[in-house]
């Protein structure tokens, strides 16, 4: 399933609530515009009205008198974030959406003991990539939250990712958790954790997927270069998921992609009580829109 064909799932068939945290940004504006337009969600928007009002009569005035859309004026950004946050925890909205504020804001108003999003599990970043020339959508994760994951918090990262990959329409995905080698190397603890990871798997630890590593990003992803290294498995060259060891190859692999490879990307935090769409202030509209999509079909399946 493809960025644009959940976009069109979600549209005209959701009845649920995007909050906005410091929404005083052009890309967050036009990326509601499209929203609206496709019956995807409502929003309520918490930042400068003044500023927000602006950029609607310069850019999209139909917003300033769209039944879909709220603004709720905030004196700061970590105002906005704790009234975004607090919106979600109180039932008037079900996502969070991040705006023109940094992620370390946003993330303390969820991680608030009192009225925050926390679930106890471990919080992660989960993309979804449409990457051009391949046939399938492909997970990574993580990329922005988890710098070096424990193996008991990659499977808390393992299941954010399958719950993704089932909300949208991937009933079993396959698990690379990937390392530079496809065997196990005792000095190398990325491919140590990656076999432990495919044991707990096979014993029903870790369920709703089928993992199997270490494997290269080669051979998780294509059968050609799987074959050639006499690699047999459910999962080589046959990917959905791919688990990075730590978040500096998540982050070079999640840019590579979109930056190298012309990919179009959604992405999400998963794991806490409801997802929150934590794009990076330079992401494109259009990114935040396919983000706002995940979004609403991660919290569709968990409603």
């Amino acid at each position: 399933m493809t960025l644009a064909t959940i976009l069109s799932r979600v549209a005209k068939q959701s009845s649920l609530t995007v909050a906005v945290a410091a929404a005083e940004d052009l890309e967050t504006i036009e990326a509601v515009y499209e929203a609206v337009s496709r019956e995807v969600s409502e929003f309520i928007l918490f930042g400068n009205e003044t500023t927000i009002n602006e950029l609607f009569r310069q850019y999209r005035p139909s917003l300033l008198t769209h039944k879909a859309v709220t603004v709720v004026h905030t004196e700061s950004v970590l105002e906005a974030a704790q009234l975004a946050v607090r919106s979600v925890q109180q039932g008037q909205a079900h996502i969070v959406m991040k705006g023109n504020l940094s992620t370390s804001l946003i993330l303390k108003a969820v991680l608030n003991k009192e009225h925050g999003l926390r679930t106890g599990n471990v919080l992660s970043h989960v993309a979804v990539f449409d990457v051009p020339h391949y046939d399938r959508p492909i997970l990574v994760t993580d990329a922005a939250m988890n710098i070096t994951p424990s193996l008991e918090e990659k499977v808390q990262i393992i299941q954010n990712a399958v719950n993704v990959a089932h909300s949208i329409g991937v009933e079993m995905p396959k698990v690379a958790p990937i390392a530079a080698v496809e065997v196990v190397n005792p000095l190398m603890p990325a491919t140590v954790e990656a076999a432990l990871l495919t044991q707990m798997n096979r014993r029903g630890q870790i369920k709703g997927c089928v993992i199997d590593g270490p494997l290269a990003l080669d051979n998780a992803i294509n059968i050609e270069a799987a074959k050639q290294k006499g690699i047999q498995s459910e999962v080589a060259g046959q990917a959905d998921i791919l688990l990075v060891p730590a978040i500096e190859t998540g982050n070079v692999l999640y840019k590579s992609l979109i930056y190298f490879a012309k990919a179009k990307v959604g992405a999400i935090l998963a794991g806490a009580k409801a997802p929150v769409v934590l794009t990076s202030r330079a992401d494109s509209s259009e990114s935040k829109l396919y983000s706002l999509a995940l979004a609403i079909s991660v919290a569709q399946q968990n409603s």
